[in-house]
């Protein structure tokens, strides 16, 4: 499955995946399996992001 995340910028997207992994912490002890599912979760996105690439800057010509 895929989805489509339109964000403003790329650091609102690590938020998500910072909150995934604070989430995966809290329930940790009480839901292990939700834990380690919002772990991988995270972990994708994170690769996901590794794969976009940096921006550059452009010099204005006039």
């Amino acid at each position: 499955m895929a989805v489509t995340l339109r964000l403003p910028s790329a650091d609102d997207l690590s938020e998500v995946v910072d909150s995934l992994l604070d989430a995966a912490d809290a329930c940790e002890k009480h839901a292990p399996t939700l834990a380690a599912k919002r772990r991988r979760l995270a972990e994708s996105i994170g690769d996901a992001l590794d794969l976009i690439p940096a921006p550059t800057t452009r010099e204005d010509t006039d």
